[in-house]
């Protein structure tokens, strides 16, 4: 099944256990993968559901669901500040390293907004890798919002979330004693006999939704969930805020202390902006699906 190309669909272009091609796919699929009626390939809804599907002229045909477990079981959103170039590496390792969500934001050190159509190609990117990466879901990618106001719609999320206890936040410093990430996400995991990371359940049938942030004058910024809808509030959110080049300023470090953001370090060097978010999804990633859960 691995090697079948996957296609990431819109929920509305399934129609009756049809798929309503747009012109664009008709040309991948047809043109640059030289797909055959006939052909198989796989369909995700980017909601946490994949199809075997078969190429019918220009619509697809659904044959059948497809059982995969390839998300992590938490929910990681990723709050970095927009660096001056590379985040469009950033959203790709990001997605292939299974964040959930990203939220840029502009900080004090951050340059000005990026344009509609660098939202876009951000979202493309995380489609594409998505697709590449096997992922059950496509992250969302909100619109940039300032540091203060992402803090404060996390805020009044979290305080609306009766158990809180899983759910994690933590902001990267280059300098100081905060203790390593990896420490802190060890101490996450109660002990268990088993040395086996439990499975994850399908997105949309337990596990958790994305945190919804809001900005002041930026309406609803793209999450499908709210906290109403967190589903799997026992394996919790973990939220990791990762600063622009020359680091966060002291202030707004102080500013997620205030949030119930944890300071840590991500080790004795100082990394780049667009190398941080991959450094630290790694170390959650690890602590989730290897046997370190275990120590």
């Amino acid at each position: 099944m691995a090697q079948l190309q996957r296609l990431a669909i819109a929920p509305s272009q399934f129609q009756n256990q049809q798929i309503i091609l747009t012109a664009e796919q008709q040309h991948y699929l047809s043109r640059v993968l030289r797909l055959r009626e006939g052909d198989r390939f796989i369909a995700m809804d980017g909601q946490g559901h994949w199809w075997l599907a078969k190429l019918e002229a220009n619509q697809g045909q659904l044959l059948e669901p497809i059982s995969v477990q390839t998300e992590l079981p938490c929910s990681i959103t990723l709050m970095v500040a927009l660096p001056k170039n590379g985040f469009d590496e950033v959203v790709r390792y990001s997605t292939e390293l299974g964040v959930v969500a990203i939220a840029p934001v502009v900080s004090d050190r951050t340059l000005p907004n990026p344009s509609p159509q660098k939202l876009e190609r951000w979202r493309r990117i995380a489609q594409e890798a998505a697709e590449q990466s096997e992922r059950q879901i496509v992250p969302t990618i909100l619109e940039p919002v300032s540091f203060s106001a992402a803090l404060s719609s996390l805020k009044s999320h979290c305080s609306s979330i009766k158990n809180k206890d899983k759910d994690k936040n933590y902001i990267c410093v280059a300098r100081g004693d905060s203790p390593h990430l990896l420490d802190c996400l060890i101490h996450l995991f109660p002990q268990e006999t088993s040395t086996s990371p439990p499975t994850p359940p399908l997105v949309g049938e337990g596990s958790p939704a994305p945190l919804s942030l809001q900005g002041k004058g930026a309406g609803e910024l793209g999450f499908s969930g709210t906290a109403d809808e967190l589903k799997n509030p026992g394996q919790g959110t973990i939220v990791i805020a990762i600063g622009p080049e020359g680091g966060w300023t002291p202030a707004e470090v102080e500013q997620a202390i205030a949030a119930d953001f944890q300071p840590v370090s991500l080790g004795r060097r100082v990394l780049r902006a667009v190398t941080a978010p991959m450094v630290a999804l790694s170390l959650v990633a690890a602590a989730w699906e290897s046997e370190i859960r275990e120590i």
